[in-house]
């Protein structure tokens, strides 16, 4: 600008990558197909002093309970738990500054200018917790799916064999307006389970985030100890995480219809509740009998961890 001094405007800084939660996803399926987000470019500033426009922020939408884990050292930057939570996952560079910064009574019309900064760049894991109030837990074919099928409308595979459920279930059990609670069908663990035997940690990682445990135990478990396949399982919570011991557990103990579920109650009842002092519930998820009794302690210790 003859005889008007420097009058090169600033550029506009790049836009931010958020994350923020949307209650209404479930899954994190959009991110299988296209692994690379960039945000908007700021604008180049110009003549008459005039400001470059700032980048757009570019918005991912995830769902609850999911947790974002830098790629290289696997620790977990931001846990998204909250509807509306959101976090600047990358910030966008700094615009440079135009010509008119560097002017000085010595040199009135500098012919420099800074470049803006570029943004930043990151690779970022996303993982997501299932969140439920209540997580069924114990061996295969202890009757989980059973008892999940009938307290809430979740229609999960159910077979007499063992690793039927491969992937969590989830129900909602109404019990009335206000009163009602989410609950998950934790696939069956086994032995070593919390070294990632057989698929240990892809299951005990959903158990993290229940309030309450529910430990389902076969009585009528064939070729086996009820009280042992009871004992397996606690230890593979304790080695997983001490965190998970020390949740509300109720144990529910099922197939009391059957003969061999009859003959082990007594013993089930003397060791876990009078010996152990666990909440504890005979039931038979086939029938129904016992299962409302169970239903209403869940109620109440989800009430008492909310609180």
């Amino acid at each position: 600008m003859p005889r008007g001094g420097p009058d090169g405007g600033d550029g506009g800084r790049g836009g931010n990558v958020i994350l923020r939660v949307d209650p209404t996803l479930s899954t994190l399926m959009d991110f299988r197909y296209r692994q690379y987000y960039s945000a908007g470019r700021g604008q180049n500033g110009a003549g008459a002093r005039k400001h470059g426009k700032d980048g757009e922020d570019l918005v991912l939408k995830v769902p609850p309970g999911t947790l974002v884990k830098d790629a290289e050292s696997q620790e977990v930057i931001y846990d998204l738990v909250n509807p509306g939570d959101e976090v600047i996952l990358a910030r966008g560079g700094r615009g440079g500054r135009g010509n008119a910064h560097f002017a000085t009574p010595t040199r009135r019309a500098p012919r420099i200018a800074e470049e803006g900064t570029p943004g930043e760049e990151r690779w970022v894991i996303l993982e997501l917790k299932l969140l439920a109030d209540v997580g069924l837990v114990g061996m295969p074919n202890a009757g989980k799916s059973t008892l999940i099928s009938r307290i809430s409308g979740a229609k999960p595979k159910i077979a007499g064999y063992p690793f039927t459920t491969l992937v969590p279930n989830l129900g909602v059990v109404w019990l009335g307006p206000g009163s009602s609670f989410v609950v998950a069908d934790i696939p069956g663990l086994i032995e070593g389970a919390h070294r990632g035997a057989g698929l240990g940690h892809e299951f005990l990682r959903h158990v993290e985030r229940t309030k309450v445990i529910v430990h389902v135990v076969d009585a009528a478990r064939e070729g086996g100890d009820p009280v042992e396949a009871f004992d397996t399982i606690m230890n593979e919570l304790r080695l997983y995480s001490t965190g998970l011991v020390k949740k509300n557990m109720i144990v529910a103990v099922n197939k009391i219809d059957l003969p061999e579920g009859q003959i082990n109650l007594p013993r089930l009842i003397q060791v876990l509740h009078e010996d152990r002092g666990f909440e504890l519930y005979p039931i038979s998820a086939l029938t129904g009998q016992g299962v409302p009794e169970l239903v209403n302690a869940m109620w109440r210790a989800v009430e008492s961890a909310r609180a």
